[in-house]
C-alpha cells in the first residue's frame, strides 16, 4: 500500500476548483542526505569494478556448479547463498541437485533466446530505472511476481543481457583475464549472467517483489529473466516462468546538463547510517543514505501523495566552484477545455513548457534552487556529486484524471534547460 499522505489543513479552494488565477500547489518538500552520495557512488562502483575482469564480475557458484558471469551488484550475490552443507550431510548428492537444478534455469533462458516457447506458469513483470555510474550505467529494477501459486517462497533468479548490436567500444577494464577463468567461461559472454536464490515476501494481493541492480554500457538490449522453484520444496515438478525485456540503456558519459530518470516513489526514508555493503545487492534503490521504495504503478487516490525523486548531473561549475540550478514542477491534465488559462508564473520562471494536444496547463509549485548557498560550500559536483532533487505533492487538490508532471531543470549559469515528464492519474 502507497503511504498516505499525513493530515493537513484543507487546501485553498481555488486549488480544488482551479481558476484563471490561483495559488501555487501545496508542496512537502523531501530531505535527503545529500552530502553523503558522493561516497556511497565510491564505494559502491569502486569495489565492484576492482572485482571486474574484462568489464563483468565473475562469481563461482560451486553449489550450482556453475560459474556466473555478471555485471553491477553481482559481488554480494555471494553472501546470499545457502548455508554449506554440515559435514554430516551428504554434500556430494546436494551438489550435484543444484548443478542440475542450475543447469534446468539457464536452459529456460537459452530457449528464450533461440526463440522457442518460454515458460509461463506465473506472471513475472519488470520496472527499473537509470542513474549515471562511474563507469557505466546503473540499472536498479523491480520483479513482480504473482506468488499465488507457490507453495513455499524460495525461487532461483537468473538475469541475462544479450547486445542487440555490437559495442562501439569495449566495456572493459585493464585488469588481465585470469586463464583458469577463461577456461571455466561458456564461450559466449553476456553483457549479465547472474544467478542468485531469493525468498519471497508475499505481499497483499499474493505478490512478491525482487529488487536488484546491474551496470551495463551504453547500448540497446534485451534482458531474459528466469524465475524458476527450488527444486525440493514444491510439490510437483518446479514452477518456472520467463521474462523477455527490451532495454535501451542511456548514456550518461558526453558532458552537459542531463538527469537520472525519475522515480516516482511511494517512499522515501533518511537512514542514520550508510547500508552495509553485503546489504547493497538487495537494496538497489539506496542512494548514499536515502533509501527509496519506488511506486509499483503510477495510479493514485487523491488522498496519497506524488512523490518524484531524481538526480541531476553536470551542472555548469565556475572556477569559484559556483553553480545554481533551478528545478520547476509544472502539471498539465488530459482532456478538458483546450489552451490553457492564465496563471501565475513561478518566481523566476521562464513560463511553463507548452501543453500538448489534448492537454491543459492546470497548475505549478514553487521552484527549488540549488547552489553552494542551499547545500553547502563543501558540495562540490565536479567531484560526481549528483544534486538529489524531488517533492512530495498532495493530490488532495486535484480532479480525477490523467496528469502529466513536467519538471524543467534549468543550469542558471550556463543558460541550458531540459525537462522531463511523469505520466500519473489521480482516482476517487
Amino acid at each position: 500500500m502507497r503511504r498516505e499522505r499525513a493530515q493537513a489543513p484543507n487546501p485553498p479552494p481555488s486549488i480544488l476548483n482551479p481558476q484563471p488565477a490561483i495559488d501555487n500547489l501545496p508542496i512537502r518538500n523531501l530531505q535527503f542526505a545529500i552530502c553523503s552520495v558522493q561516497a556511497y557512488y565510491l564505494q559502491w562502483f569502486f569495489s565492484l569494478s576492482a572485482a571486474r575482469s574484462d568489464g563483468v564480475r565473475r562469481i563461482a557458484l560451486r553449489q550450482l556448479g556453475l560459474i556466473i558471469v555478471a555485471t553491477g551488484l553481482a559481488m554480494p550475490l555471494a553472501a546470499q547463498q545457502p548455508a554449506q552443507p554440515s559435514p554430516q550431510s551428504n554434500q556430494p548428492s546436494s551438489e550435484h541437485a543444484q548443478r542440475l537444478e542450475g543447469e534446468a534455469i539457464v536452459a529456460l533462458a537459452d530457449a528464450a533466446l533461440a526463440g522457442k516457447a518460454a515458460a509461463a506458469d506465473f506472471q513475472v513483470e519488470w520496472q527499473n530505472e537509470f542513474l549515471k555510474a562511474q563507469r557505466g550505467t546503473f540499472v536498479p529494477f523491480t520483479l513482480t511476481i504473482d506468488a499465488s501459486r507457490f507453495s513455499k517462497p524460495a525461487v532461483l533468479v537468473y538475469v541475462r543481457a544479450v547486445r542487440r548490436e555490437p559495442a562501439a567500444a569495449p566495456f572493459r577494464s585493464e585488469r588481465p583475464r585470469s586463464s583458469r577463468i577463461r577456461r571455466e567461461l561458456p564461450e559466449e559472454e553476456f553483457a549479465v549472467d547472474a544467478i542468485f536464490p531469493a525468498e519471497l515476501a508475499v505481499e497483499p494481493g499474493q505478490v512478491a517483489r525482487i529488487r536488484r541492480g546491474v551496470t551495463l554500457a551504453a547500448g540497446a538490449y534485451e534482458v531474459f529473466v528466469v524465475v524458476r522453484e527450488r527444486a525440493g520444496v514444491a510439490s510437483g515438478p518446479p514452477r518456472a516462468a520467463v521474462l523477455k525485456q527490451p532495454l535501451s540503456v542511456p548514456d550518461f558519459g558526453p558532458p552537459g546538463l542531463t538527469t537520472s530518470t525519475v522515480i516516482v516513489a511511494e517512499r522515501l526514508d533518511v537512514l542514520r547510517e550508510p547500508v552495509k555493503p553485503e546489504e547493497l545487492a538487495e537494496r538497489p534503490y539506496v542512494i548514499g543514505q536515502n533509501d527509496i521504495t519506488p511506486a509499483t504503478d503510477r495510479k493514485f487516490r487523491k488522498n496519497e501523495e506524488l512523490i518524484v525523486v531524481f538526480l541531476v548531473y553536470n551542472p555548469f561549475v565556475t572556477p569559484e566552484k559556483q553553480f545554481d540550478l533551478q528545478v520547476e514542477y509544472h502539471f498539465f491534465r488530459r482532456g478538458g477545455a483546450d489552451g490553457a488559462p492564465a496563471r501565475p508564473d513561478p518566481p523566476g520562471s521562464a513560463g511553463p513548457p507548452a501543453a500538448r494536444d489534448g492537454e491543459r496547463y492546470f497548475n505549478h509549485t514553487d521552484p527549488q534552487r540549488f547552489n553552494p548557498s542551499a547545500l553547502g560550500g563543501q558540495f562540490d559536483p565536479t567531484l560526481g556529486n549528483p544534486v538529489m532533487a524531488g517533492q512530495g505533492i498532495p493530490l488532495s487538490g486535484f480532479e480525477q484524471g490523467e496528469y502529466r508532471l513536467a519538471i524543467r531543470v534549468t543550469d542558471l549559469l550556463a543558460g541550458t534547460s531540459i525537462v522531463r515528464d511523469v505520466h500519473f492519474t489521480v482516482g476517487s
